[in-house]
């Protein structure tokens, strides 16, 4: 693929606009659009067109991102007034950064294809709103070997770390897997701070004390402190996110006949947060369950 290919990003949310800056500060050509205009306003500034409609990205962009809330947004921008599938596609790829399930995805892609002929990859992300700034998210696919070799240059300028697992879906499934770790590792991490401060020692020194042995982890040395503080803005990642892809999880598991106990229990304490903090909440509130009234 050619050095100017022209790229399309669809979704300046928490991941989205981040990422389409970095595409834009190495130089891309690049169109965005965004359901709510005014949240494309830092990619304008930054050079990038604003496009009207998904499909007035897709008419112009060779490769085409998106990264959005849910299945239903993904369905909807694909399929809707408007939508990628309403512009020929043939040729173009679209590298779908959402989190959905992987039966999703090989819907959404094989009904685009018989649509239009563009081509499709799932490419969840991992590494927050940090990792989106910095260019070094972890990205894991599912797509032919050739989508992959044409979209992996612009995908180097977002992710340190990009890999193809397999075929269609299979980046979905190992973003579960994901998210198995990473719920959990919050809900223990949520314990393992209450407990601290609950018991008279300083939460903030957990990370400093258990750095290099095997509890250190990045969620130990970020997570942490954000919950001992308080600090939830910007958030790293919401409630309604966590809770969909562990629900996600249980469903796969389900399915597969995979028992997930551990994961059932995390998605009811996220539901919890859920409840009682609200779905925009960010994901590490989980802490705020256990305060005592």
């Amino acid at each position: 693929m050619s050095s100017t290919a022209r790229l399309g990003y669809l979704g300046m949310g928490l991941m989205g606009l981040p990422m389409s800056l970095r595409l834009r500060a190495a130089g891309c050509e690049l169109a965005v659009w965004n359901r709510s205009a005014a949240k494309a306003e830092p990619a304008r500034a930054a050079g990038a067109r604003v496009a009207a409609s998904p499909a007035e990205v897709a008419r112009e962009a060779d490769i085409v991102f998106m990264c959005l809330t849910d299945a239903a947004a993904v369905e909807d921008v694909v399929f809707g007034a408007n939508g990628l599938a309403s512009v020929p596609g043939r040729g173009k790829v679209v590298v779908d950064f959402s989190s959905i399930t992987p039966a999703a995805t090989r819907d959404i892609a094989a009904r685009l294809a018989a649509a239009n002929g563009m081509r499709w990859m799932d490419a969840p992300v991992s590494g927050g709103t940090k990792g989106a700034e910095e260019g070094s998210l972890a990205i894991m696919a599912g797509g032919s070997q050739e989508d992959y070799d044409r979209v992996q240059p612009y995908v180097a300028h977002m992710a340190q770390r990009f890999t193809l697992m397999g075929p269609l879906g299979a980046g979905q499934t190992t973003k579960l897997c994901n998210q198995i770790i990473v719920g959990g590792t919050m809900a223990i991490l949520a314990e393992a701070t209450r407990l601290a401060a609950n018991s008279g020692i300083d939460p903030m020194l957990l990370p400093q004390a258990l750095a290099g042995g095997f509890a250190d982890s990045k969620p130990l040395q970020l997570f942490l402190p954000r919950m001992a503080q308080g600090i939830h803005n910007p958030p790293i990642g919401h409630t309604y996110t966590m809770l969909k892809d562990l629900d996600s999880v249980v469903e796969l598991a389900r399915q597969t006949g995979t028992p997930v106990p551990m994961t059932a229990v995390a998605s009811q304490m996220f539901r919890l947060v859920n409840a009682t903090r609200g779905p925009e909440s960010e994901a590490l509130e989980i802490y705020k369950l256990s305060e005592s009234r």
